[in-house]
């Protein structure tokens, strides 16, 4: 098929510097008169096709559009490959894409690749990180609707620095106008979000003083010791995957971590609960009480007449 034959011709003319009409006559099992019409094709279609006039003349891309195979090795070109298509699929970005198909023409090989990366996130609206996205780029202001950590429902305008993935979640990180300071917020929380017309003029610096996910993790304050079945070993790895394990003969596992902040203290406590009978609290004692008053009022909910 044309189109099919087209596409490889592309390839062809991005992994070679010259080819001339006659080897991709021969390539393709088809007239050099066919080839000057499929060049012409290429062309039409914005990819900048230029010929070589001479004994070793044909046909070939500009330099300006494709890069150079000394600049990155070949586990740098997978590896930036892997991240940029991640990158499109979830922005839906053409730039991306186009710059994945240079780095394509400079693989030393068509080995696939070791490894995959899904940075996209079954919690999150993906359009709204589009429009986010493009706010930042655009430097619009974005409005939103945000849950916070009390519970609280209240309409933000924000000036958008970055965007940030971590631990199979995305945060905005930027100035709030409502506050009047830098905040972050986590984009499932947000609701009703539109990018306004208006623009800001503020510099802003992706890292400044942005909280960091570190502040939050286990400290040397309270030691908690939890036993999970063999039921809920695989959960219970994915969710606490960096504490003290001790697994035991019957295939139970008990991990021992320390805590100190009392947001993180509740949020422990509603994954316990997430765990019904499959995990018991053996210590703190404090922490086992706290998990049976919770559970006596969630029995009280199913228990009225």
């Amino acid at each position: 098929m044309k189109l099919e034959r087209l596409i490889s011709m592309i390839y062809m003319l991005l992994h070679n510097e010259v080819i001339s009409a006659s080897e991709l006559a021969e390539k393709y099992g088809v007239s050099q008169r066919t080839i000057y019409r499929d060049i012409d094709t290429i062309c039409a279609a914005g990819i900048p096709v230029v010929s070589y006039h001479g004994v070793n003349g044909g046909y070939g891309i500009i330099d300006t559009y494709k890069m150079d195979r000394s600049l990155l090795g070949s586990y740098d070109v997978g590896s930036l490959i892997t991240v940029l298509h991640s990158m499109s699929t979830v922005f839906d970005d053409e730039r991306a894409m186009d710059t994945v198909r240079k780095l394509q023409t400079i693989q030393k090989d068509d080995s696939p690749p070791s490894m995959s990366l899904d940075i996209g996130s079954l919690n999150v609206n993906h359009e709204f990180l589009r429009i986010i996205r493009s706010a930042i780029l655009d430097k619009h202001i974005i409005q939103f609707e945000y849950t916070n950590g009390k519970n609280e429902r209240v309409t933000r305008l924000v000036e958008p620095a970055s965007l940030h993935y971590q631990y199979n979640a995305w945060y905005l990180y930027g100035y709030c106008r409502t506050r009047n300071d830098y905040r972050e917020f986590k984009i499932s929380r947000m609701a009703h979000l539109i990018a306004t017309r208006e623009q800001y003029y503020r510099v802003h610096h992706s890292t400044q003083n942005r909280m960091s996910y570190e502040n939050y993790r286990w400290t040397d304050q309270v030691d908690v010791s939890l036993h999970f079945s063999k039921e809920a070993l695989a959960r219970a790895l994915d969710l606490f995957n960096d504490v003290e394990r001790s697994y035991q003969h019957d295939g139970s596992l008990i991990i021992k971590l320390k805590l100190d902040n009392d947001v993180w203290a509740k949020r422990l406590l509603s994954i316990i609960l997430s765990f019904g009978d499959e995990v018991e609290v053996v210590e703190p004692i404090q922490l086992r009480q706290e998990l049976k008053e919770n559970l006596e009022k969630i029995l009280k909910i199913y228990t009225k007449v």
